[in-house]
């Protein structure tokens, strides 16, 4: 009891102790790898080398001052750690930069950091953050130079707090969640030199005190946030700035003039805004600028002649604006331009013929404007040229032979035009060449296609052009292609069986063209053909049965050649065609109905004389004649009647004992009473007239009697008979002849169930005596009424005219 005693005074010691004194810096940095996932005791942990038997000053991250007793900079940034920031971190008292970078570290920020007075740069970037900034760091941290916490998920309203810290030189709030406005103090910063604040959900004007960071040579607004008004003309009081972004953030209005005195500007980014009227002449002042991006704006009018002072320009974006006008001739001489997109405006006139000679042109696109003349020879002068697109305007002319030797070209998209002459030589040889799209134009010649060809290249376009000549064996060699579209030309000759080596090929169209002999059955090795359309060409032979192994296929057309022979049956089976055209050919035999043809629309068959089936008329010759339905024989109709009548008398007899078992279930007799209209008389008054003396007629079904109401209206009843052996023949025979109607065999001369209901209440009369007439003529005149008495063998429901 001693000993427990004493070890439970000695515990108490040591807590009092620790409690009472700073950790050691051993036993901190012990702690941050306990609350890091990733630096925990495993053999893969990046903080292996964090063991208790070498010094701390030897661990990965881990930097100590000359005496190797104080950890000055702690670098964990990129190791795929995950877990929480402990707040032990605070006892590394002589820290000076702390980075966790790039890594999955969540939690809030924790406060406790504020107590590293000596600490410069704090990076906590591209982390799970979260919770909202903590103002203590303001307080302490009153060295800071640098701090970034740069994607996160840290929320509220930008810190007000955060200018306190006076030192700073870079802050970065982006990429995360706050919210409100840019406080106006947050031009207060004296050494600032980068800001960024893009990628939030900030609101409001941009304060013009931002134009008091003087020092500022960088500044990020854009991107997610939604400004209102647009860019304050005292941001042309940053004489410092070298790269301004304030993409995406819904700025309108006009640029300011004042932009212009931003001497050191290199970049300017102001694309997908709301920006409209002309272009501020004063950007041309900026001769330091080397990229300008104001594409997705709604800016007018023409490009000002101030920008041929933009020497030092690499890339020039203006795409999707409302400008129009020529494009100037001074942006073909631009020395240093490597990127021109101005694509979806209403630029006239023709293209600089120098764009490109300056040798270091990457990227042009062109497309979509009203753009005319030809194409400048020499764009690819320094073989750099990678994308080439002039889609959608009204050139004419060549396309330069330069082209074809042209090896950095990945893409190439000048469909659309009025181009004419030949496909450059070597254009699909070229090594990186991805994207051919010259469809729509006047192109002819053959195709250029012989030994090496780009094993890049995803997709041929040339459609509705005049090309002519033989497909080329060769064309198999494109084992990357996966759409080749060459309808709408003059290409003659067979189809190559090397087509079948397009392993990638996924569409296919060599419509509207004067192809002959067989449709290559090699075609079904392309696997992963969904679309193929052979239609309108001079095809001829039969439809290969090998077709129906392409089993992802959903459209065939073959329409409008000259094939032959039957429709292979097992295209029934492709679950996947959802559309076919056979049509106007000379197919023979009969069109399946099973499987897929279930769903095929008749007019896929059309044009062939020799195909029957459904909707096509009867098949001519042994083996192929069309099933029809068989018209019923005489024998089978009376057979169908007679048993119609058995159910009759079946039905009529069961309902005879249900009535009278309900008869005899009930008490006392009643009487039904079913009325077809409003009646203004009771039963007992139908009663009254059932007498001897008011007989006014006698039949096979029963009596009629002649009755008077109170109301004067008189009224002929109808006590059913009670037997049906006594109906008379001439009525039995009249049924017998409505059901001779209801399986006629054509569905035109087959009564409907008003016509049979009509029919039926006609029953003709056996001649009756001249007394007999008269009176049947009263009964016909008065009110259809019914009645059945309990005494009758009828069932009660039993209606009769």
């Amino acid at each position: 009891m001693k000993i427990l005693l004493l070890l439970l005074f000695l515990l108490h010691i040591s807590h009092s102790f620790t409690a009472g004194q700073p950790i050691s810096e051993f036993h901190a940095l012990l702690s941050l790898k306990s609350s890091l996932a990733g630096g925990r005791n495993d053999k893969h942990s990046p903080l292996t080398s964090w063991k208790l038997s070498t010094s701390f000053c030897l661990w990965t991250g881990v930097t100590c001052d000359v005496s190797r007793r104080h950890v000055t900079s702690l670098d964990l940034s990129g190791l795929d750690l995950s877990g929480t920031l402990s707040s032990d971190v605070a006892h590394l008292p002589l820290l000076q930069n702390l980075s966790v970078a790039a890594n999955q570290i969540s939690g809030p920020i924790p406060p406790e950091i504020a107590n590293l007075s000596e600490l410069r740069h704090l990076n906590l970037s591209n982390n799970v953050f979260n919770g909202s900034y903590p103002d203590e760091l303001s307080a302490g941290l009153v060295n800071l130079e640098v701090l970034d916490l740069y994607n996160n998920n840290l929320t509220g309203d930008l810190p007000v707090s955060i200018t306190n810290l006076t030192q700073l030189r870079h802050l970065h709030l982006g990429g995360n969640y706050f919210a409100g406005r840019i406080p106006a103090v947050y031009g207060s910063w004296p050494v600032l030199e980068y800001l960024a604040v893009s990628g939030n959900e900030l609101i409001g004007k941009i304060p013009p005190e931002i134009g008091n960071l003087t020092s500022l040579r960088e500044l990020y607004i854009g991107y997610y946030n939604a400004f209102e008004d647009g860019l304050p003309p005292e941001i042309g009081n940053l004489s410092e700035l070298v790269r301004f972004d304030a993409a995406n953030c819904g700025l309108t209005g006009k640029i300011p003039p004042e932009i212009g005195r931003l001497q050191k500007l290199d970049t300017l980014f102001l694309q997908v805004n709301a920006f409209a009227g002309p272009l501020t002449p004063e950007l041309g002042l900026i001769s330091s600028l080397k990229s300008m991006d104001l594409s997705n704006n709604m800016f007018t009018g023409e490009i000002p002649a101030s920008f041929e002072q933009l020497k030092n320009l690499t890339l020039l974006n203006l795409f999707r604006n409302k400008l129009y006008g020529a494009i100037p001739e001074f942006i073909g001489d631009l020395p240093e331009l490597e990127v021109l997109q101005l694509w979806e405006n209403n630029f006239t006139g023709s293209i600089p013929q120098k764009l490109g000679e300056n040798g270091r042109l990457v990227i042009l696109d062109l497309s979509s404007n009203k753009l005319t003349g030809t194409l400048p020879p020499n764009m690819c002068s320094g073989n750099r040229l990678m994308t080439l697109i002039t889609l959608g305007n009204f050139l004419f002319g060549s396309i330069p032979d330069s082209l074809g030797k042209c090896e950095a070209l990945t893409r190439i998209r000048m469909g659309e035009n009025f181009l004419n002459g030949s496909i450059p030589k070597g254009l699909f040889g070229l090594p990186k060449l991805s994207q051919v799209e010259l469809q729509d134009n006047y192109l002819t010649g053959e195709l250029p296609i012989s030994g090496g060809v780009s094993l890049d290249l995803g997709q041929i376009s040339l459609s509705n052009n005049q090309l002519s000549g033989p497909l080329p064996p060769a064309i198999g060699n494109f084992s990357g292609v996966q759409k080749l579209l060459l309808d709408g030309n003059k290409f003659a000759g067979p189809i190559p069986s090397e087509i079948g080596r397009l392993q990638q090929l996924s569409k296919m169209d060599l419509s509207h063209n004067l192809l002959s002999g067989r449709i290559a059955p090699e075609i079904s090795r392309c696997k992963l053909l969904t679309f193929v359309d052979l239609s309108r060409n001079e095809l001829s032979g039969e439809i290969p049965n090998e077709i129906t192994s392409m089993r992802i296929l959903n459209y065939l057309n073959i329409s409008r050649n000259h094939l032959v022979g039957s429709i292979p049956v097992t295209i029934a089976s492709m679950q996947s065609l959802t559309s076919v055209d056979f049509s106007y050919n000379n197919l023979s035999g009969l069109v399946p109905s099973t499987g897929q043809f279930s769903y095929f629309n008749y007019t896929s068959f059309l044009g062939n004389s020799e195909l029957c089936g459904p909707y096509l008329g009867p098949c001519k010759g042994k083996g192929t004649h069309q099933p029809r339905v068989k018209p019923l024989s005489a024998t089978t109709k009376l057979l169908l009647v007679l048993g119609l009548l058995f159910c009759s008398m079946v039905f009529a007899i069961a309902a005879i004992v249900k009535a009278r078992s309900l008869r005899n279930a009930s008490d006392f007799k009643a009487w039904r009473l079913t009325a077809f209209q409003r009646l203004d008389f009771t039963c007992d008054d139908v009663l009254v007239s059932l007498k001897e003396d008011n007989i006014i007629g006698k039949g096979g079904a029963g009596i009629v009697y002649k009755g008077v109401m109170p109301s004067g209206e008189l009224v002929a009843v109808k006590r059913l008979a009670t037997i049906l052996s006594s109906v008379p023949v001439h009525e039995v025979t009249h049924v017998f002849y409505v059901a001779m109607l209801c399986v006629e065999e054509q569905a035109v001369e087959r009564p409907t169930m008003r016509e049979v209901v009509q029919i039926l209440t006609e029953i003709p009369k056996i001649p009756l005596s001249k007394q007999q007439a008269a009176e049947s003529d009263v009964t016909e005149k008065a009110p259809a009424f019914s009645e059945s008495s309990p005494d009758s063998g009828s069932p009660p429901d039993l209606l009769s005219s």
